[in-house]
């Protein structure tokens, strides 16, 4: 299972947890570049603790082939403005 839908189904189960809310907390510094104190993520349980790291490497990952996708779709548009101007 994926670390993000694995987070997920944590934050929505055991919302009152230490466990997801650091997690969620984790998830909304990596999408809202804010800063977060890694010492929550040390302080995790092992298994929670390795949740977090595949949470980080997923969301590199994603970031990567978003990053990828746009320029794709910046490429794309360019070819077609130059097929029209020809």
């Amino acid at each position: 299972m994926r670390a993000i839908k694995e987070a997920r189904k944590l934050i929505e189960q055991e919302p009152d947890s230490v466990s997801a809310r650091t997690l969620a907390r984790l998830v909304l510094a990596l999408e809202s570049d804010f800063d977060f104190p890694l010492s929550e993520i040390y302080a995790l349980d092992y298994e929670r603790f390795n949740l977090a790291l595949r949470i980080l490497q997923e969301w590199r990952i994603d970031r990567f082939y978003a990053g990828k996708a746009r320029l794709f779709d910046i490429a794309l548009q360019l070819t077609a403005m130059r097929d029209v101007q020809s």
